[in-house]
């Protein structure tokens, strides 16, 4: 896989998201790529098999995005359609006022003006880090931003150096430097920080968005990791199985996750089967109520969730109790703790002082007085203290 990059900034935005798109702004940014109901399958798939269903984003200029979901979702394919390595089987992409991709239009790679960075940061090995990062360009292009880029990614004085010769954060850096070279206006990276250990790729993913702002250049980036995205990104699109959930700024996504998906995939939160018994939820672990007296009342006996965070449980030491820890993590300022209860296994976030074995069994309930969100929708919820033995509820019907 090849290293090198070019042109575009992306924000992804889905079309029925258009709104408060980039950190604080109030308008839209400028429309650089547009992605219009775009499927894809690979060849040789079941006719019904498609990769990406139906997705519509919006990349806005001067922003750096993340692309969340699990394996086999679509994101890297999502990437290779903009690049142009692959072909939509319907839909459009346009970038700036260009058609590159429809019907009856496939502009090639190398027109585009966009380009990619892979995990692997598929450098050539026989040629020394200047000449890298000069593959890029064209023939008799001014050399000058080469260097340039070299020192602003903390790599002057290596221009000798071959890859083996250089650590596994500086060949990434290396990497970027070759992909901005031919000054695109997107940025295209697919897990580039994967294979870095904790502190070298903590402190690359805090430098990306000064360097693309730098450059000039937005970024669109495929990760696996959700505190990533959230951390560096201006807005977050999330996938499952080829359909686009939910794009807006991080703090959008947590507090008001579209789907149920989103929030358990980027939050780590609970999710309950739930029912209505009057004007009150039932779940396996107590009673919750709408957040607001806005006249609505039970919606029915569909199949429904509610999404908890960890931090809205607890749990009660004793033997009586029908749940039980079954593992812990130690976080450094928290433990969390993975809890079952029958069939449920569920996270629950707890200060230090609260330090339990693996083993020890006690009742799980709300802490009261918590949010929660009903889905399908998305309505607010008040968790409520319990009436009965929480852990020991049995789950709603």
């Amino acid at each position: 896989m090849a290293s090198s990059i070019t042109s575009a900034t992306p924000s992804i935005t889905a079309a029925a998201s258009l709104s408060g798109i980039g950190a604080g702004a109030g308008l839209c940014p400028p429309h650089h790529v547009r992605i219009e109901d775009l499927w894809y399958r690979y060849p040789g798939r079941d006719v019904s098999a498609w990769t990406l269903k139906g997705i519509d984003l919006v990349l806005g200029a001067g922003e750096l995005v993340g692309l969340l979901g699990p394996s086999g979702c679509g994101k890297t394919t999502l990437l290779r359609l903009i690049a142009g390595f692959e072909r939509p089987g319907r839909g459009r992409i346009t970038i700036g006022d260009q058609l590159v991709a429809g019907p009856d239009r496939l502009l090639p790679p190398e027109r585009r003006g966009v380009g990619m960075v892979f995990q692997d940061d598929a450098l050539f090995p026989h040629l020394d880090a200047w000449r890298n990062a000069c593959f890029g360009l064209r023939r008799g292009q001014d050399t000058a931003r080469v260097a340039w880029l070299l020192d602003l990614l903390g790599l002057g004085g290596l221009e000798r150096r071959y890859p083996h010769e250089l650590s596994g954060g500086q060949r990434q850096r290396l990497a970027m430097a070759r992909a901005l070279a031919p000054s695109p206006s997107v940025v295209l990276l697919d897990e580039p920080f994967s294979n870095l250990d904790v502190e070298v790729r903590l402190r690359l993913r805090s430098e990306l968005p000064a360097v693309l702002a730098r450059c000039g250049a937005s970024g669109l980036m495929v990760t696996h990791d959700p505190e990533e995205a959230l951390a560096i990104c201006d807005r977050v699109g999330v996938l499952r199985d080829g359909v686009l959930h939910q794009c807006a700024p991080p703090r959008e996504l947590v507090d008001r996750p579209a789907t149920a998906f989103v929030g358990q995939f980027v939050l780590q939160s609970n999710l309950l089967p739930a029912r209505w018994q009057g004007r009150r939820l039932q779940t396996v672990l107590g009673e919750l109520e709408p957040a607001s007296t806005d006249g609505q009342g039970p919606e029915g006996s569909a199949a429904m969730e509610v999404m908890v965070r960890p931090q809205a449980l607890e749990f009660l030491p004793g033997e009586e109790g029908s749940a039980w820890i079954s593992g812990r993590e130690f976080l450094g300022r928290e433990w969390l703790y993975q809890v079952q209860l029958g069939d449920q296994r569920l996270r629950w976030r707890a200060p230090l002082e609260a330090d339990h074995p693996h083993g020890r069994r006690g009742r799980l309930g709300f802490r009261a007085g918590e949010s929660a969100l009903l889905f399908p929708g998305g309505r607010p919820l008040v968790t409520l203290p319990p009436g009965r033995n929480a852990g020991g509820l049995s789950s709603p019907t």
